[in-house]
């Protein structure tokens, strides 16, 4: 149950007119921050990738260039999801709603958008029917890929009860993690990890909380067990 709005006082139009050109100034600041930040990103360092991955999907077995689609860029969605599960994390489902309307865009900006989780490709392929998603999403069951980029974590890494997720060490729940990471093939075939995300900083992929941002009430999750706990699969609201 989402808790009573406190309602701001209410003005004449040219005192909202003030307000809201006030605002928008910091607007503005944070737009020019966040551009300044992306470059910034896109000035990192990055890491070749040594390390041979193949990956279960719908055409077949895929290595980890092959993922690419013959583009450039790949960006690799996380996918809480892990072995013998029932379904799919509902917090990633929700991320996930937004990104079918986003890959033909993509595709034409060199970049291809996927999911990859742990789980067995039968299931999978089972969930997304049920969702009635439609973008690529390959198991990582065979190989270390969810290990090695800090999404998944091992029986006895659970055990000491202390995980290296978001670049520290930290309690976490499940032995799978939510995030994103960024890879680059370039001419010669080499490809590099350019970019990781987890936790909060995976917000930007959410349309519906910037939807929620400009509603009144706001994500309004302020007194749940955690910031996500209203979330449901879009099929069981």
């Amino acid at each position: 149950m989402t808790k009573t709005m406190e309602r701001p006082k209410v003005v004449t139009r040219d005192e909202w007119l003030a307000a809201r050109k006030r605002h928008l100034e910091k607007e503005k600041e944070f737009t020019r921050l966040r551009d300044e930040l992306s470059r910034q990103r896109r000035e990192l360092p990055w890491v070749r990738v040594e390390k041979e991955y193949v990956f279960d999907g719908p055409e077949g077995k895929k290595t980890l260039a092959e993922l690419f689609d013959g583009r450039g860029q790949l960006i690799v969605y996380h996918f809480m999801f892990g072995p013998g599960w029932e379904q799919g994390c509902p917090s990633c489902s929700f991320v996930s709603d937004h990104i079918d309307g986003s890959v033909v865009h993509l595709s034409h900006r060199d970049v291809t958008l996927m999911a990859v989780s742990r789980a067995p490709l039968s299931q999978i392929e089972a969930f997304r029917k049920r969702m009635g998603w439609r973008f690529k999403w390959v198991s990582s069951n065979g190989n270390d890929f969810n290990f090695d980029y800090h999404v998944s974590f091992t029986k006895d890494e659970m055990a000491k009860g202390d995980v290296y997720y978001n670049y520290e060490m930290q309690k976490f729940g499940s032995e799978e993690a939510p995030g994103v990471s960024v890879f680059y093939r370039d001419a010669t075939g080499g490809i590099f990890h350019t970019y990781s995300a987890y936790a909060r900083g995976l917000d930007i992929l959410v349309g519906a909380y910037n939807y929620l941002d400009l509603a009144p009430k706001g994500r309004d999750e302020d007194g749940l067990t955690h910031s996500m706990a209203w979330v449901r699969h879009h099929d069981r609201y």
